[in-house]
């Protein structure tokens, strides 16, 4: 009676700690989830100024105006998303294939000073990005002189750190005898890297992408920075443009949040599949 009542007691208590558990993630989930939420709600209320904006998680009415207004706001909103589209996906392919180009030299090819090398890139990565603004701003305009244009917004992270490390950690678990057995095949470098290493980093490339392009969609500083022209902004720097000195349009502005998120969204659930398998890149070896 008392071992039958000791694992009832177990069982209780395991049931309420998954209870609690369950409550928890719930909770924050919704947290999580709110902000987007309230974002696409507010993206449906009239285009009126911030102070005439009935606040609410449920809007009394579903309209379109915002919609129509944020098209209709300046000729270049069109132009907005496709600066974004352009910018987010050159940076997206250049730092895959760039990426995983130097993550399999780094990790297969024995080379002079390769130790040194990732060691100088490792260092470089610790420095807070806020750090490199002045000298690449520097650069890119008294220096390059290639101010509002594309190559501006694109140029400084045609490759970054990070993904150079992501790839290296992911293509170190790849085996050598593979590589040892194309080369007695006969294949060159270049062969091995494309029939073999990129079939195989299939998983770290999604994650790469994923990663690079939301991060690139979402960037304000730096485009603010180097464009001066509304033709040559980017959808999260025209969003500030609804926003004056003494008032906001805070409906359209959410209408144009939400169309800038759609992007994003569908990328994330096309690659989901190798996105939650590359989550543990780098964690187990073999």
């Amino acid at each position: 009676m008392a071992l039958f009542n000791n694992h009832l007691g177990n069982r209780t208590a395991k049931y309420t700690r998954n209870t609690i558990l369950v409550i928890l993630l719930l909770l924050f989930a919704m947290a999580t989830i709110f902000p987007i939420y309230f974002m696409i709600m507010s993206s449906f209320g009239d285009p009126v100024e911030a102070g005439a904006v009935s606040y609410s998680i449920w809007p009394s009415k579903f309209s379109l105006e915002s919609y129509k207004f944020f098209f209709a706001f300046s000729e270049y909103s069109y132009r907005w998303i496709l600066n974004s589209l352009v910018v987010a996906t050159v940076v997206m392919v250049s730092n895959v294939v760039f990426a995983t180009m130097a993550g399999y030299a780094f990790s297969k090819i024995q080379f002079r000073g390769r130790n040194v090398l990732f060691a100088i890139l490792l260092a470089a990565m610790m420095i807070p990005y806020q750090v490199t603004q002045v000298p690449l701003y520097i650069l890119i305009v008294n220096i390059f002189e290639i101010q509002n244009t594309y190559s501006a917004l694109i140029m400084p992270t045609l490759v970054t750190v990070y993904n150079i490390f992501l790839a290296k950690q992911f293509m170190g678990t790849i085996p050598k005898e593979i590589l040892e057995s194309a080369k007695v095949e006969g294949c060159n470098q270049f062969q091995i890297f494309v029939k073999i290493i990129m079939p195989l980093s299939k998983t770290v490339m999604a994650v790469m992408a994923i990663l690079t392009f939301m991060e690139t969609w979402n960037t304000f500083f730096w485009p603010f920075l180097v464009t001066n022209t509304m033709d040559m902004q980017t959808i999260q720097v025209g969003l500030k443009n609804f926003r004056f000195a003494n008032t906001t349009y805070f409906a359209p502005m959410m209408a144009g949040a939400t169309i800038s998120a759609v992007p994003m969204f569908i990328l994330f659930f096309s690659l989901q599949r190798y996105f939650l398998e590359g989550v543990t890149v780098g964690a187990v070896k073999g």
